[in-house]
């Protein structure tokens, strides 16, 4: 009697190995944790197109950060619009009136000669205070023609 080897059918294996997958999405996780931040740093603003309507008046009254040549701010709310306000009482004003009138469009005028950084500084503020966008306000070629 001859033995005969007994073979025995391999079934391939239906299970996928996934502990590698799990590895590569926590890298990957971690990697998107730590750059997510660091795009979201901007200032969004919404510009001023060069053929823009003007502001309906059938809005809310918007506030209007004016910085002037000097870096100083003013804000067009309460009963002092003419005196100088510093940044967190900016905030905190701008903030106040937002939570009452969410809706309350929010600009930046500044003066030709002042830095950009108190600008962008006033931008900064007012999306610190909960503005969801911020307009800057410029003057068109045409009025500025009729001023010289």
């Amino acid at each position: 009697m001859a033995c005969q080897p007994q073979h025995k059918k391999r079934r391939p294996m239906a299970d996928i190995n996934v502990v590698p997958y799990i590895d590569v999405m926590l890298v990957l996780l971690v990697i998107f944790m730590i750059t997510a931040p660091l795009l979201t740093q901007g200032v969004s603003v919404e510009l001023p197109q060069a053929e823009s309507q003007a502001v309906s008046g059938e809005s809310d009254e918007p506030l209007v950060v004016t910085v002037t040549a000097d870096g100083d701010y003013y804000l067009n709310v309460g009963e002092e619009t003419d005196t100088p306000i510093d940044h967190q009482m900016l905030v905190t004003k701008v903030a106040a009136v937002l939570r009452h009138r969410p809706k309350t469009p929010v600009l930046v005028r500044g003066d030709t000669h002042v830095e950009y950084g108190k600008v962008v500084v006033a931008m900064a503020l007012l999306q610190k205070a909960g503005a969801p966008s911020v307009g800057l306000i410029t003057e068109s070629p045409e009025t500025q023609a009729r001023k010289r």
